[in-house]
């Protein structure tokens, strides 16, 4: 599955971009299938290396509440469930505040 596409890529708000904003939305889920970590992204940017930078709020059995950080998408490419399954990108996923995103 590819985790960013073209189309994601040109409707992504820059880094930063939603710092103001009092309920950023987050434009894409992704989610390891065979266990409980999600990540909300709300901002992402292609980087000098050709890796990307998101901003998300991440969620897990761990942390219910969320906790809003940053993360690469080689680092979401090398993370696998407890069944070994990679992460996946919800293909159904519709833009929402972060305070909806649980």
């Amino acid at each position: 599955m590819e985790l960013i596409t073209e189309e994601i890529q040109k409707i992504l708000p820059k880094l930063n971009s939603q710092e103001e904003v009092k309920d950023p939305v987050c434009h894409l889920k992704y989610f390891t299938p065979d266990s409980s970590w999600t990540w909300y992204i709300i901002e992402g940017e292609k980087q000098e290396d050709g890796d990307w930078l998101f901003f998300a709020k991440v969620v897990s059995d761990l942390c219910p509440e969320g906790e809003l950080g940053y993360v690469t998408l080689y680092e979401l490419k090398t993370v696998r469930g407890n069944l070994g399954l990679p992460v996946e990108r919800d293909l159904f996923w519709k833009s929402k505040p972060i305070s909806q995103c649980k």
